[in-house]
């Protein structure tokens, strides 16, 4: 059985948790090159991934990093530590989420993505992220990409991958991207919830839903409002403004070509973003 305290067993599964076969490690040799792991008649291969096609999108500029933390709703000075490192009871971090410093104050849409992603575990667990950064850099390099977790296929087909990553890294459980159930690897809470909140576009985050309501149709989009949460392409600020200014519900359904109810997404959506 694997050992307490490690990413097979995680915390919050430890009543169902059941032991899973030994599985090799990642060669290091491997890494810096994509590639998965495969089981073909108990043997478990090495087999390349298929490059990204198009990735200029998650590199594009979006927010500067006050409007990036504020729509993340996360304080700006954590923000940055994610994305720059910095010196904390002197001791200096790297960036958890960029390879290295760049010293920019813009965000871009990868780099927001991944965000939202350790978003997740700051809010349920409260807690420092930079033991997170070992586990990213050998799926980063597992995969030759610069935003592993703006990447669909990690959480998917690459499960085994990031269990190896979070072994690899001594990742403590609490942190786990994946865990083992029952025998089955399956995304942990915090994970999942990202994952579900993301609008996957082939392999590529081409969305995010801000609203913590799974139910809501808000959405953000690089190509739509310039990031801006949005419904239908109008933005929820906007419709925010005419129904602080007094106007009907209805009526601003009618002239956005909206839904009365997609309406109210909104202004509820722009209310929790504005109180918090």
């Amino acid at each position: 059985m694997a050992k307490e305290g490690t990413c097979r067993q995680h915390a919050s599964f430890r009543p169902a948790f059941q032991a899973s076969r030994d599985r090799p490690s990642v060669p290091m040799s491997t890494i810096g090159r994509p590639h998965r792991l495969l089981c073909t008649d108990a043997v478990w291969v090495l087999r390349d991934w298929p490059a990204m096609t198009d990735v200029s999108v998650l590199n594009r500029e979006m927010f500067t990093e006050a409007e990036a933390a504020r729509l993340l709703r996360v304080a700006q000075s954590t923000l940055h530590y994610w994305l720059e490192g910095g010196e904390r009871r002197g001791k200096i971090y790297k960036p958890i989420i960029r390879v290295e410093p760049t010293g920019t104050r813009t965000v871009t849409w990868a780099e927001f993505v991944e965000a939202a992603l350790l978003r997740e575990y700051r809010r349920t667990h409260n807690v420092p992220m930079a033991e997170l950064r070992a586990c990213i850099d050998l799926v980063r390099g597992q995969y030759g990409v610069p935003y592993p977790l703006a990447d669909r296929r990690p959480f998917v087909g690459g499960r085994e991958l990031l269990l190896e990553a979070q072994e690899l890294s001594g990742l403590d459980p609490d942190y786990c991207l994946v865990a083992t159930v029952r025998g089955q690897l399956i995304l942990t809470p915090p994970s999942e919830s990202f994952f579900q909140r993301v609008a996957w576009e082939g392999d590529l985050a081409a969305g995010w839903r801000p609203h913590d309501d799974p139910h809501s149709p808000v959405l953000m989009a690089p190509d739509v409002r310039f990031g801006k949460p949005a419904i239908k392409g109008v933005s929820t600020g906007v419709l925010w403004e005419h129904e602080a200014a007094g106007e009907d519900v209805d009526e601003i359904a009618e002239a956005f070509d909206l839904s009365p109810n997609e309406v109210r997404w909104a202004i509820a959506y722009e209310t929790s973003l504005r109180a918090a």
